[in-house]
């Protein structure tokens, strides 16, 4: 199976008031990491102290690093046409919905797969369902939590891990039936068609 697994660090828990400062995916081909984007951004604000204190990032580390309008495109590039997972997807992709509207910039193409309502089914009876106790209960070797890279790196173990449990005779389930594992309607990126800049009749003369 092909996916590509991704994670966001932000300012807050706002979308659209709160910032993107990085974002970390890495795409899965039969179980192993092949590619990975992931970039610091900086939010052209401060972090407030509690965002750096769970992230560990700091505004001297986005300091004139790309802004999310420029990283948008490239982020969109990589990922393509695959299907994408993350872990309570819907937060993170609001996020990125949020600037992808305001900048009318390209973005990703592929389904997005929660891996958080999935887990809970293929996994019943943990504590809690938190990325972090799920690599933990599949024995995953883990460095950093809270970067982006890494959890998008664990996230990607940790689903690959999960449609070995659910595979039949070796094939993995189809987009269909994990959106249906959901129990919520399919998720995408908007694809928006950015609208020429009307001119004013004496800026065409």
């Amino acid at each position: 199976m092909r996916f590509i697994a991704f994670d966001l660090e932000t300012t807050g828990t706002v979308p659209g008031v709160d910032q993107i400062v990085e974002i970390g995916a890495v795409r899965f081909i039969d179980g192993q990491p092949e590619a990975i984007f992931a970039t610091l951004i900086d939010p052209l604000r401060p972090i407030p102290p509690g965002a750096s204190a769970v992230n560990g990032i700091s505004d001297d580390m986005v300091k004139g690093k790309p802004l999310i309008d420029t990283i948008l495109p490239a982020f969109a590039e990589f990922c393509g046409e695959d299907v994408l997972v993350a872990h309570n997807a819907p937060f993170d992709s609001q996020f990125l919905i949020a600037d992808i509207k305001k900048h009318e910039t390209t973005a990703p193409r592929g389904v997005i797969l929660d891996s958080l309502p999935i887990a809970r089914k293929v996994f019943p009876g943990l504590p809690n369902y938190k990325l972090g106790t799920l690599v933990q209960h599949l024995k995953i070797p883990t460095s950093n939590f809270h970067r982006a890279e890494e959890d998008a790196t664990y996230l990607g173990h940790m689903f690959s891990q999960m449609m070995k449990r659910i595979s039949i005779g070796g094939q993995a389930p189809q987009v269909g039936n994990l959106i249906a594992l959901t129990g919520k309607p399919e998720l995408r990126f908007p694809q928006i068609v950015r609208q020429p800049k009307q001119m004013d009749f004496f800026g065409g003369l």
